[in-house]
Formats: structure tokens, C-alpha cells, sequence
């Protein structure tokens, strides 16, 4: 028999509304339509662009899609400067842009969807709009420059563990053939 003892934000994990709101759906309580087999879209943010915002959303079909916003902040994954405060993120205003037009999951290669400069500390408008929308949250993602901008499908499944409102995935992509 083997034993894992980890911390449930541990490599590429998927954030369920209970992570920011108690009473809300855990992994138990995802539909794996939610998860599985979806539909993605590959959202590209131009080099030094930290604020992912409404306008960078707008050109993209996103309604019951993975939107997966490649920023390229994987590219520091191991380095002190991965964790650093000046990640890319997404507003709250985009988050709420994405709720609006009816996103199934939203997914970044960023070590956190919100900003993690001081000046934020403890506000997480993008957490708190998709999460109270239902929209679960993939972050650490990896990998995302070698998708098209569309024709492929997205999962990132984790195992039913009730009480719990995070946990790594195994998140993959199959590109249409």
C-alpha cells in the first residue's frame, strides 16, 4: 500500500467552487462535463502583458469551452521568479466577462488566475466570479504553446474525494484530427 501526504494545490490542480465558497460544490459535486472532453479555445497574451482584460477575451468563442490563457509565465516553472508578484492574472472584469458569456472551465499557465502583487493581497475577483459561477479553475498549466488557438479538446479530472476543494489533475489536450 502506498500513502501520498501533499498539499492539495500541488502542480497543475483544479480549483472547485468550494475552494472560495463554503457550501459550494467540491470535487465531488463537479459534473465531469465540466472537466472532461471539453471544447478549448487557446487565449494568447502578448509578452509582458501581466493584466489579462475583457478586450483580450473579446475576439474568442468562449461559451462552454476551456478557456486556456497562455501567457508563457511556464516557462519560469522551477525558478524563484515563477512565484514572483509580477504573474500574469486575470481581472475580475475579464472573469466576469467570461462568466457572462458562459465559459465551461478557465485554465492559466500562471501559479495564480488572480494578481499576487501586494498591492492585491487578499482580493481574488477572478476566483470569486468563477468559482461563485460554477466555472471551475485550472492553474499551472503547462504545455500551451503547442496547442492550435481551437480544434482541440480539453480535460483536467481530478478523483472524487469528498470535503475537498482542490486537487491536482493530469491536464491534457487531444488535437482534432
Amino acid at each position: 500500500m502506498a500513502r501520498i501526504d501533499m498539499i492539495a494545490n500541488t502542480g497543475t490542480y483544479l480549483d472547485t467552487p468550494a475552494h472560495r465558497w463554503a457550501g459550494r460544490d467540491d470535487l465531488t459535486g463537479v459534473s465531469l462535463d465540466r472537466l472532461a472532453d471539453l471544447p478549448g479555445v487557446v487565449v494568447r497574451v502578448p509578452a509582458g502583458i501581466r493584466a489579462v482584460d475583457r478586450l483580450m477575451l473579446a475576439p474568442y468563442e468562449v461559451a462552454g469551452r476551456a478557456v486556456l490563457l497562455h501567457t508563457g509565465w511556464d516557462a519560469h516553472f522551477g525558478t524563484d521568479r515563477y512565484g514572483a508578484p509580477d504573474a500574469p492574472y486575470l481581472t475580475g472584469d475579464a472573469a466576469q466577462a467570461l462568466v457572462d458569456a458562459g465559459a465551461a472551465l478557465v485554465g492559466i499557465d500562471s501559479i495564480n488566475i488572480d494578481d499576487m502583487s501586494p498591492a492585491a493581497a487578499g482580493v481574488r475577483p477572478a476566483h470569486s466570479a468563477l468559482l461563485a459561477a460554477g466555472i471551475p479553475i485550472v492553474e499551472h498549466l503547462t504545455g500551451l504553446a503547442a496547442l492550435p488557438p481551437g480544434g482541440f479538446r480539453f480535460t483536467a479530472a481530478p478523483p472524487m474525494v469528498a470535503g475537498m476543494a482542490t486537487f491536482p489533475v493530469r491536464a491534457f489536450a487531444v488535437v482534432d484530427p
